[in-house]
C-alpha cells in the first residue's frame, strides 16, 4: 500500500499552521476529496475518509482494494464551516466519513444537489438542519463562501422531475481565490460554457476515465483533464480520482504530459499534500 506524504498528526499540524499564519492551503485527501483553509472559512469538498466500500464489495467480483493509505480520521478534522456532496456515490457521500464529521462540527452545513435531498436524509438520518441545496446555474452563499452549481455528466447530465441535476461540480469562491472542483463528470456539452466566465484560479479535475469493463460511472481522462482545464484558462490544474482503488486508477502522467504540450500550469498532489493558493 502506498504512504501518504503526510497524515494524522502531521496533517493536523500542517492545518492548524496554515491557520496560524493566515495563508490560504488546499490538501488533497485522496480520491476527490479536497480541504481548503483560509481566513474567510474552511471547506470540505467530496470527502471520502473511511473503508466503507472496501468493506462493503469484500468477496464481491468487484473488490475495492485500497491503494494508498487513509490520510486522516474524519472525526480528526475540526474548524470545518461547510461540506461538499457533489453526488450520491458513496465514494463523495459516505455515512462513515460524514457522521463524524458533523459530530466533530456541530455548525459544519452540508451542500448537496437539490435532486438528492431525498436519498441524502435516508443515507445520513436526521440531518434536514445540515443540508444546504444547490442546483447547477445556481450561486448561494455559506459562511460567507460563494458556492456556484456546475452541471456534470456521470456519465449523463441526469435531471430529476423537476429538471435538477442529479450530479453537480462546484465553483467555490473564498479568500480571493476561485476553486472549480468537478465532481465527477465527463466532458458535455455546456460544461466548458458554466466554468469558463469564472476563470477559476484552481481546476480540480479527475484523470481515471471512463472504462465500461469496470461497470462505474466514468470520468475525465488525463487528456480530456488538461484539455478542460487550459480551455478554461484555470490557473493552476490539480488531478484527483485515482490511486485509491485499484480497480478504478489511473496514472497522472497522461495528465502532465498534455499540461505541458498545452502550456498549462499543474501541480500533481501526493495523498495528504498541501498547496498554497
Amino acid at each position: 500500500m502506498k504512504t501518504a506524504f503526510q497524515k494524522d498528526e502531521a496533517l493536523v499540524a500542517d492545518i492548524a499552521c496554515a491557520r496560524a499564519e493566515g495563508r490560504t492551503r488546499l490538501w488533497w485527501l485522496g480520491q476527490s476529496g479536497f480541504l481548503v483553509s483560509s481566513p474567510q472559512g474552511t471547506i470540505l469538498i467530496d470527502p471520502y475518509l473511511s473503508d466503507s466500500l472496501t468493506r462493503k464489495y469484500t468477496a464481491t467480483d468487484k473488490p475495492h482494494t485500497r491503494i494508498t493509505e487513509r490520510v486522516i480520521a474524519p472525526e480528526r478534522l475540526t474548524g470545518i464551516d461547510v461540506i461538499t456532496s457533489s453526488h450520491n456515490h458513496t465514494d463523495h457521500l459516505d455515512a462513515d466519513t460524514l457522521g463524524p464529521l458533523f459530530a466533530a462540527n456541530p455548525h459544519a452545513k452540508l451542500v448537496i444537489p437539490r435532486a438528492n435531498r431525498a436519498l441524502v436524509l435516508e443515507r445520513l438520518g436526521n440531518v434536514a438542519d445540515r443540508l444546504v441545496e444547490l442546483d447547477a446555474g445556481e450561486s448561494l452563499t455559506v459562511s460567507g463562501m460563494k458556492i456556484h452549481g456546475i452541471p456534470a455528466a456521470h456519465n449523463t447530465v441526469e435531471r430529476d422531475a423537476q429538471g435538477c441535476c442529479r450530479f453537480l461540480g462546484f465553483v467555490v469562491r473564498v479568500a480571493g481565490k476561485t476553486i472549480y472542483h468537478s465532481g465527477d463528470t465527463l466532458l458535455h456539452d455546456g460544461l466548458v460554457a458554466a466554468i469558463a466566465p469564472f476563470r477559476p484560479d484552481v481546476a480540480l479535475v479527475p484523470i481515471n476515465g471512463n472504462q465500461p469493463e469496470r461497470r462505474v460511472a466514468g470520468n475525465l481522462n488525463g487528456q480530456e483533464a488538461a484539455w478542460l482545464s487550459h480551455t478554461v484558462r484555470a490557473g493552476i490544474a490539480i488531478p484527483h480520482h485515482f490511486d485509491l482503488f485499484e480497480f478504478n486508477t489511473a496514472s497522472p502522467d497522461l495528465f502532465e504530459v498534455e499540461c505541458r504540450r498545452l502550456g498549462q500550469h499543474f501541480r500533481t498532489l501526493r495523498n495528504g499534500e498541501g498547496l498554497d493558493l
